[in-house]
């Protein structure tokens, strides 16, 4: 859960709707990840309430995701992106715990930019339904073969510019579940700055040069595979140093 800090924090932001974070939704778009500790996060959110306006609906700030995602027995989509394939697909159900919705996404990847698509289900579920399917095959994925291989979830505030078109999604208390199996990666943050086109004028990006955080190209789904299904099991050459940076930022500060 959050603590006071941060939440004090948070009310320091001015609040934006939902209805108006719509001028800003960024479906296709362009995304820049950083990735931090916890500590390094608490010190850098105290600068970003002159630049950035902060999502809140019915009183809340801070809300909380499950997510259940999709790959074939054989996880081409997790190869794809491990190869750093051009043009790559993700598919996952969403849940957003606060207000119950869910949704069924695939994000595709292509020349450097994401495009977003999705659709409301009933629930998310480690099956996917016939009319889910033909969506997804809509969008120019083979679906039939795919099958549920992870869940996550983590809590998330979203920042809309104030002088920027542009988003800031800042996800924390990341944790991965297969089965009985439970991953925690909650000292780790991860930032994604999304744009309709880079710039390294956004506040964020500045700073993040500041505080020496360097973009940092990260897929949860990716992390969660390794970490649940091991590295005896699964091809990881290209995300070591990655693994690495990521094993050293979630060493909370009491258990160095």
């Amino acid at each position: 859960m959050p603590d006071q800090i941060f939440l004090d924090i948070l009310n320091t932001f001015k609040p934006i709707s939902l209805e108006e974070m719509d001028a800003v939704r960024l479906m296709n778009r362009q995304d820049t990840k950083f990735v931090m500790s916890y500590d390094q996060f608490i010190s850098i959110l105290t600068e970003l309430s002159e630049y950035y306006k902060i999502l809140e609906i019915n009183g809340e700030r801070v809300f909380s995701y499950n997510s259940i995602y999709f790959d074939e027995s054989g996880l081409s989509l997790y190869l794809d992106h491990h190869r750093g394939k051009k043009d790559r697909f993700k598919v996952r159900y969403r849940k957003y715990l606060n207000s119950n919705l869910a949704f069924l996404e695939v994000k595709h990847k292509s020349k450097g930019r994401t495009d977003k698509r999705r659709i409301v289900v009933d629930d998310i579920q480690k099956q996917l339904k016939p009319e889910d399917i033909q969506f997804i095959e809509s969008v120019g994925l083979s679906a039939e073969s795919l099958k549920a291989v992870l869940s996550n979830r983590f809590d998330r505030i979203t920042l809309v510019g104030i002088n920027c078109n542009e988003r800031l999604t800042i996800d924390l208390n990341l944790s991965f579940q297969q089965n009985e199996i439970e991953k925690d990666l909650g000292h780790v943050v991860i930032a994604e700055l999304k744009q309709e086109k880079v710039t390294r004028n956004s506040p964020f990006y500045s700073l993040m040069k500041k505080h020496m955080i360097r973009p940092f190209r990260i897929s949860k789904y990716c992390i969660g595979v390794i970490e649940l299904l091991g590295k005896e099991n699964v091809k990881y050459n290209s995300f070591k140093k990655k693994l690495l940076r990521i094993a050293k930022l979630n060493i909370k500060p009491n258990a160095a």
